[in-house]
């Protein structure tokens, strides 16, 4: 009994952020019980200093294995850390102008009710000569641009009227982004980062793809539904994490998808033969 109370005191007046472990276990056990509830998760990382530093080292980590465990192996730290990575999963950062891209109105971002992440789309998204590098991209988040809410948006086509076209707004993450082909292309052609882009998921600078020509218009235009290849732009950061916007063609209600399907990772085959790998996230 004396050595347990001996380690609590121990415990509690370290001022060491990585000592508390009662309060780690009690913090996994709370976030464990409410299914890794994002909402909750970003609220405790407010709370103090020491909640955030168990935060970025155990919670965060905890809730991309949990909600998608085969997406995310072998990616964080490496991608500019778990908390960077959750944001990934969970949030759609909204769109804005940029020096390849225009658009009338800024898209504040929002977290997104469920997202499909695809490996096997993120291949349409690759020139040739880097379809060795693994990328899992997510389907685009429609923001009608005719009825946009005070409060940024709900992330789909509210009916409005306006524009005939919606804005799409994708994102996505390299596996392996240190050793792809990708970033060697991007250092080769000696392309500058961009001055007034920042990355919205881990704040690293950024390189836009379509500067760099890195962007195989075709079948990206195909996987995000748009139809011309000058409303396309992305951008890759230092860490891998990629993000970017379009106008998508709007659908009409006969044509429009009933909805997502799946479970948390699926694995499927297309007609041709190949493995799809995608996972779809629920919020």
């Amino acid at each position: 009994m004396n050595q347990r109370l001996k380690s609590i005191d121990l415990s509690t007046t370290s001022g060491d952020t990585s000592s508390g472990i009662l309060d780690e276990k009690v913090l996994y056990l709370v976030s464990q019980s409410i299914n890794w509830d994002p909402h909750i998760l970003c609220l405790m990382s407010c709370v103090c200093r020491k909640v955030s530093a168990v935060a970025k080292r155990v919670l965060w980590k905890e809730l991309c294995i949990s909600r998608a465990p085969r997406m995310v192996e072998g990616m964080a730290p490496a991608n500019g850390g778990w908390d960077s990575l959750a944001k990934i999963l969970f949030y759609c950062c909204g769109g804005k102008p940029s020096p390849n891209f225009q658009a009338e109105q800024v898209l504040k971002g929002h977290f997104a009710i469920a997202s499909r992440f695809s490996k096997t789309s993120g291949q349409s998204f690759l020139i040739k000569k880097c379809q060795t590098d693994v990328l899992y991209i997510c389907d685009p988040c429609e923001h009608s641009t005719g009825n946009i809410s005070a409060a940024g948006g709900s992330g789909g086509v509210d009916g409005g009227a306006g524009n005939d076209d919606d804005l799409g707004v994708f994102r996505g993450v390299f596996k392996g982004f240190v050793k792809s082909k990708t970033r060697e292309c991007l250092i080769k052609r000696q392309i500058q980062f961009e001055d007034h882009i920042r990355c919205p998921y881990c704040k690293s600078r950024v390189w836009s793809m379509t500067l760099a020509k890195l962007v195989p218009t075709k079948s990206a235009l195909r996987k995000l539904g748009s139809v011309d290849g000058s409303r396309l732009e992305y951008f890759v950061c230092v860490h891998g994490h990629l993000h970017g916007t379009c106008w998508l063609t709007r659908l009409s209600s006969d044509d429009e998808d009933d909805g997502l399907v799946g479970s948390s990772s699926t694995g499927k085959t297309s007609s041709s033969g190949e493995e799809i790998c995608e996972t779809v996230i629920y919020l």
